[in-house]
Formats: C-alpha cells, sequence, structure tokens
C-alpha cells in the first residue's frame, strides 16, 4: 500500500540487510502482535521486531498469566482473524464484587453483607436492541452477548496471534533482533539492528511495555508511581465447577480475583498482595501456599490445587505525558500501564490499538503520509479521555478499597449496595466491563473504533 507517494521494496529474504517497510512495530507482545495483524490484514507491509524468539515468547514458563478480554477486545480480535485461532476460552457470564477480610492468621475470608452480582444475561436485550442490521454478531446469541469477556491464557493468546500473523504475507518477523539505534528524518525512520541489518519505515511503534527504550530515547517523560503491593499470579485447579463466574473480593492488602478458565475446573488467581508480605507468600511450600489461598478463595470450589508455578509482578501506575514523538507512536504499557484491580489493562491497550490501527490505515487509503505529527496527534487525542479515566479509576478504586477504617468501609459497602440495587447503574457499570461503555457502537466518550464494534478497517 502506498502512503507517502513512494512504493515500498518487495519484503526481503533473510538474506538480505535492508528492508523498506509502511510499520515497523517493537516488541512482539499481545499488542504489538495485534496491531501489526490489523495493519497487515489492510495490505500495509509491517515489520515486527523483538529480541525474543517466537518460541520463548510461548513457553508456559515466560508467563503464567490469564488475560480477560472484554467483549469489545473480543471484537477486535475476531475481525481480525486471531479468535478463530486460539485453542481455548473461559466465558464470564457473571461478575461477583465483594468487600471483605481476614478473620484472623488461621481464619478465612469474611465478606461483607453488600456486593455487586452482573449477570450478562440482563444486558442481552438492550445490546441487542442497539446492534444495526448486517453487523458481525460474534460473541453473541440472537438475544445479545454471550458473556461480558473471556479469559485466556497469555501463551495461547500469543500463539493464536503468531498464527494468524504467518497466514498474512505482507507480515515480516525479525525476531530474534535487537533495536540499537533509531534516527528519525521527515520522511521516515532508520532502525538499526543488532546484527547491522537496518529496517526503513514511515512510522516507529513503541509496543516494548513500561521501560520502554524508545519512549526514553525520543525523551518523553511519565507520571509514574509504584503501588505497595506485588500481584501473585497462578493457576488453580478445583473440585467443582465455576460455573463461568468471576468473583473479585476487595481486601486490605489488595483485591483477590478468582476468574475462570477453559473447562470449568479451572480458575487463574490474581492475588495483590502487599509488597512486603507478597515474598513470604511465594516462598511458602506448596501446601501452606494452598491453604493461604483457600483462606481467601473459600469452600464454595471444593478441594483446591495449584496446577502451576507461581508467578509475581509489581505494580504501578504509569502515564507517558505524551503518547507520540517524531514518527512514533506509543501503545500498550509503553504508553500506559494501570493497576491490574479490575482486569482492564489489556483491553485499555487493544482500545489503542484499534485507534491507532483506524487512523494509520484511513490515512494511507487516502494516499497521504500517516507518519506526520498532525496525523499521529490525532491519534493521541482519541486516546487521552479513555486512558485517563480508565487510570483514575483504577488508581481510585485501590486506594478506596485497600483501607479498613469503618467510615470508609461504611461508604463503599453503600456504594456496592446502591449499585446493586438501581438497574440503570448497574447497567452502566456492566457495559463498561465489557469494554463497549454505552452500548456496542458508541461509548460516552463518542464513536469507539471500527475494530472494537466488529467492523473491518
Amino acid at each position: 500500500m502506498k502512503n507517502t507517494g513512494q512504493n515500498s521494496a518487495p519484503l526481503p529474504s533473510s538474506s538480505r540487510t535492508s528492508s523498506r517497510v509502511d510499520v515497523a512495530i517493537v516488541d512482539g507482545g499481545m499488542v504489538g502482535l495485534t496491531l501489526a495483524i490489523a495493519l497487515g490484514k489492510a495490505g500495509l507491509t509491517v515489520a515486527v521486531i523483538d529480541r525474543q524468539s517466537p518460541d520463548r515468547l510461548t513457553a508456559a514458563e515466560a508467563d503464567g498469566r490469564a488475560s480477560a478480554i472484554a467483549y469489545g477486545s473480543q471484537q477486535l480480535l475476531t475481525v481480525t482473524g486471531v479468535w478463530q485461532k486460539l485453542s481455548e476460552t473461559g466465558s464470564i457470564r457473571e461478575i461477583r464484587v465483594a468487600d471483605g477480610a481476614l478473620s484472623g492468621p488461621a481464619g478465612g475470608l469474611v465478606a461483607a453483607g453488600l456486593f455487586v452480582h452482573y449477570d450478562v444475561k440482563e444486558l442481552q436485550p438492550k445490546v441487542h436492541s442497539q446492534t444495526s442490521p448486517g453487523r458481525p454478531n460474534h460473541g453473541q446469541s440472537s438475544d445479545g452477548p454471550a458473556a461480558f469477556g473471556w479469559m485466556v491464557e497469555n501463551r495461547f493468546l500469543r500463539e493464536a496471534l503468531f498464527a494468524r500473523m504467518a497466514e498474512i504475507p505482507t507480515i515480516i518477523k525479525m525476531m530474534p533482533s535487537e533495536v540499537t539505534a533509531t534516527a528519525a528524518d521527515d520522511y521516515g525512520v532508520t532502525i538499526t539492528l543488532g546484527k547491522g541489518e537496518t529496517v526503513r519505515c514511515d512510522l516507529l511503534v513503541a509496543a516494548e511495555g513500561r521501560q520502554s527504550a524508545l519512549r526514553q530515547a525520543a525523551g518523553i517523560g511519565v507520571t509514574a508511581w509504584d503501588y505497595p503491593q506485588t500481584a501473585i499470579v497462578c493457576t488453580l485447579g478445583h473440585q467443582y465447577s465455576h460455573h463461568e463466574v468471576a468473583l473479585e473480593t476487595f481486601l486490605p492488602a489488595g483485591p483477590f480475583a478468582t476468574l475462570p478458565l477453559a473447562g470449568g475446573y479451572r480458575s487463574s488467581i490474581v492475588w495483590t498482595e502487599r509488597r512486603d508480605l507478597a515474598a513470604h507468600y511465594l516462598a511458602l511450600p506448596g501446601p501452606e501456599f494452598v491453604a493461604e489461598i483457600r483462606r481467601r478463595v473459600g469452600e464454595h470450589l471444593g478441594d483446591i490445587e495449584v496446577l502451576s508455578e507461581r508467578f509475581s509482578h509489581p505494580v504501578g501506575l504509569l502515564l507517558a505525558k505524551q503518547l507520540t514523538a517524531p514518527r512514533l507512536a506509543l501503545v500498550g504499557d509503553a504508553a500506559h500501564a494501570i493497576h491490574p484491580i479490575a482486569g482492564q489493562g489489556l483491553n485499555l491497550a487493544l482500545r489503542g490499538v484499534a485507534a491507532l490501527a483506524e487512523i494509520i490505515v484511513d490515512t494511507a487509503r487516502l494516499g497521504l503520509d500517516f507518519g506526520t505529527s498532525e496525523v499521529l496527534q490525532s491519534y493521541a487525542a482519541t486516546r487521552r479521555i479513555d486512558t485517563l479515566t480508565m487510570a483514575g479509576v483504577t488508581d481510585g478504586l485501590n486506594r478506596l478499597f485497600s483501607t479498613d477504617a469503618p467510615p470508609v468501609r461504611l461508604v463503599r459497602d453503600l456504594g456496592l449496595g446502591a449499585v446493586n440495587s438501581i438497574p440503570a447503574l448497574k447497567r452502566v457499570f456492566m457495559r463498561h466491563a465489557m469494554g463497549v461503555r454505552d452500548g456496542v457502537t458508541r461509548g460516552t466518550l463518542g464513536e469507539l473504533p471500527r475494530l472494537i464494534r466488529g467492523e473491518a478497517l
């Protein structure tokens, strides 16, 4: 596809030392690969550069996490052909959120009387009535959405992304390769790799995560702080079915989430704990570690066992002060990282992918240069409010619930009870959980990107 009046050279063989593509994406993670597929499917030439090989990125020991894929994100993955490649997904048809506490060193969970319970059946007629004729119906029945979202193990999502990417001839993998230098000018970017190879592109996309070297090299500052918390992640096997219910209990140390995986008898645990205690829990012998999980899970799943390694991740907030620089755009954790309290980090990133892909493709189809500052600023403008809102909500929820002061507990429990008892307010929160806000096609902040609406670019 043309964009600046220059024809892209044929995609290179492995023996060549230089390449010419429309877009180069640094990082072969879930966000970068999704963007590459969206752009490649629309006809652009894309290079994906990562210091790790695909085999390493899809290894079980590389990442034990599972991601909550909201309805809107599932629409994006379906229309780009990724969802069809997934080997297994676990539906979330109900969500239960409660305030709680641990009764003592040996005691179990004590839940407050007030909670919020979401059931996707409450939304089905409303969503169905807003679905226009002829629109894709992925993920929903004739009566509305099949689920609020789906739990997908990260390694399986990466496998699906690589499988889909292999079907798109305009995408080339440069993995493993390491970026050693970049140089932007008025007409594009030259990227130098560790083996002396060079890549020339119209736009460079940084998707490498919170410590993005490209963001730092561009001089883009961040607003960031650490929470005194660590997220402990593992996969749990259990005697009784989870019945496709996601449970999140707010404890003084942080939220404890039990998230349903495929098959009914496995769940992903995301246990946010005080950082000074997390190392202690992670080092416990197996039976003692299981006992601590049981204290927080309760008895409703029956006998439990830990099926995976224990993974841990520091918890913090990061917001890039700019999403763009000359010939550079930030996506994913390079642009923003939020608290995992609502499982919305990847969904926020995928909305950014959808917005950037739409702007790039629409501009390229007009024969214009999508790497200019004017075009990139339009991308930044579309993401500003959504990003700040989600960062503020997750930060506020964590601060509100990470205290056991009686007056604060009373206020938040009354708030949970109010949401649960007011249908209109409850529907608003349920739509936010689905990633579609006020409906399938429109959000409170305006039109959602086409890919999030399940429409092709």
